[in-house]
């Protein structure tokens, strides 16, 4: 079993955002402002050389954090292998200190679903996550990794247990730590009315050493994680508490539609990094 992010990285990294090629002249000149950078590793399978080169230079400057969208960890058909392949060689070629992916399947019966699709919580869902995270660590080697809980379009029914007591189950079984996605329990505390600090209390307390934060909208009665506006004033709270809470390493910013001025991106980090930081002053 490879070893937890929280025991092989000691040390906080900060915060940053998930990068966006948009964005890529405005990073470079404000790398002193950013402690780290997400890539969305399907956006470098690319095996040009162009491609791998601009992988590198991005290495060169920044702690890169290989994250995939297409994994599929929760398919009870396995893994693609071809997929795995290329994943993996992103993350070497990033020399990343973990690497992360969903609690979720993009696929079933050979067919690509093309979203993240939420699991039942259940003992079966947990083996299949096992079985497939370690063929996962296999190919990609002894490298931490950490979990996404995603934002559900529903709840599934047939659950053995709540998504918390999942979570923890999970990382029991497979010592991975968690990615907690702050804007998607945002989001699904808002659509089907859980208790936020219910949840977080069910949450192994060592286990999360990465936030993701993001702006959502309201679509009619629901809410939806689009990452095409701001961060909400509501999700900045909820992000002092979990780290008050969790101490994690790194808060990655997302967004992905609607892309502001850089500027506003920056601010999101430092206040994201103030959070970081006044926390672990209150420890």
């Amino acid at each position: 079993m490879a070893a937890a992010v929280a025991e092989r990285s000691p040390l906080r990294i900060g915060a940053g955002y998930s990068f966006r090629r948009a964005y890529a002249a405005q990073t470079y000149a404000n790398r002193a402002r950013i402690d780290v950078l997400e890539i969305v590793a399907d956006h470098f399978f690319d095996n040009s050389k162009a491609c791998r080169r601009e992988l590198d230079l991005l290495a060169e400057h920044f702690i890169l954090l290989p994250h995939g969208l297409d994994l599929s960890l929760g398919s009870a058909d396995g893994l693609d292998e071809a997929y795995l392949a290329r994943f993996a060689e992103v993350v070497r070629r990033a020399r990343a200190p973990w690497w992360s992916e969903h609690v979720a399947f993009t696929r079933a019966g050979g067919i690509a679903i093309g979203h993240l699709a939420p699991l039942p919580f259940t003992r079966e869902a947990l083996e299949v996550l096992e079985r497939n995270l370690d063929r996962a660590r296999r190919v990609i080697g002894d490298l931490p990794c950490a979990l996404e809980n995603i934002a559900a379009p529903v709840v599934l029914g047939g659950a053995e247990m709540e998504e918390p007591a999942f979570l923890r189950a999970l990382v029991e079984r497979t010592g991975c730590s968690l990615l907690l996605d702050v804007e998607n329990l945002h989001a699904n505390a808002l659509n089907f009315g859980f208790d936020v600090d219910c949840y977080l209390d069910a949450l192994p307390a060592g286990a999360v050493v990465q936030l993701h934060v993001a702006g959502g909208e309201w679509n009619g009665a629901t809410y939806v994680d689009s990452h095409a506006r701001a961060v909400h004033a509501d999700v900045w709270r909820l992000v002092e508490r979990v780290c008050n809470r969790f101490a994690p390493k790194a808060i990655v910013v997302e967004r992905d539609e609607a892309l502001p001025p850089f500027d506003e991106v920056l601010a999101e980090i430092e206040r994201a990094r103030v959070i970081l930081m006044q926390a672990a002053v209150c420890r």
